[in-house]
């Protein structure tokens, strides 16, 4: 199987998204994650546990949302969005990672920030998710990405990439793991070259099976 080259999106620093005009849109979301010394099975290394959270559209995404800049920094507008969705967590600007520009008809600039806890903060967190305001309503749940890949090759990480993502946020997955070196771009791009040819294959079966 041949390694897919991970896909990248225009990354623009802040200062130049703050410089766009008003026409443009700003979505702000967190990556919150957590070195893991556990095993799964005993014998593949967890390494980091990396929280994502379950959309009522059935997409996955990173906690956050769109932040209204007349009202709000972009710290303030994200951290509103958390508190629906998390309960109490604030992020600040020395959280911040990147800014990339989206494809597509609307024109928005995609922010994320990532903080690294401990992992008993990174639970916290998950059992704060459940009080929280929209919990079981615009947030189904939060999930823990799984950094590893089984012997099949695809158990893991590849099959968590076959899964349906909003937006920008499997680039923004892909792009932090890459630059915060949780994970080699070569493993990065195995992984995705692996769930690229399992939603092919699926899709070739629907298609045998319908014609």
């Amino acid at each position: 199987m041949s390694a897919a080259r991970v896909p990248e999106l225009k990354q623009i620093s802040r200062g130049e998204a703050m410089r766009l005009g008003p026409g443009w849109s700003h979505s702000c979301h967190a990556m919150l994650y957590a070195a893991n010394p556990g095993q799964l099975f005993g014998r593949i290394p967890m390494r980091f546990s990396v929280l994502m959270q379950m959309r009522f559209d059935g997409l996955l995404g990173f906690p956050g949302g769109f932040v209204d800049r007349r009202y709000w920094s972009l710290e303030d507008g994200l951290n509103r969005v958390l508190g629906l969705g998390l309960g109490y967590l604030r992020l600040t600007e020395a959280d911040y990672l990147s800014s990339h520009l989206t494809e597509g008809p609307h024109r928005v600039v995609a922010h994320l920030y990532a903080r690294q806890l401990t992992l008993e903060e990174l639970h916290a967190v998950e059992i704060s998710a459940v009080h929280s305001r929209d919990h079981g309503l615009e947030v189904l749940g939060l999930v823990r990405v799984p950094l590893y890949t089984q012997k099949d090759r695809v158990g893991g990480f590849p099959n968590f990439l076959s899964n349906a993502f909003i937006s920008t946020a499997k680039h923004q997955l892909l792009f932090a793991l890459k630059v915060l070196n949780m994970m080699p771009e070569d493993k990065l791009a195995e992984a995705l070259a692996a769930a690229t040819e399992k939603q092919k294959k699926a899709l070739e079966q629907q298609q045998t099976a319908s014609s």
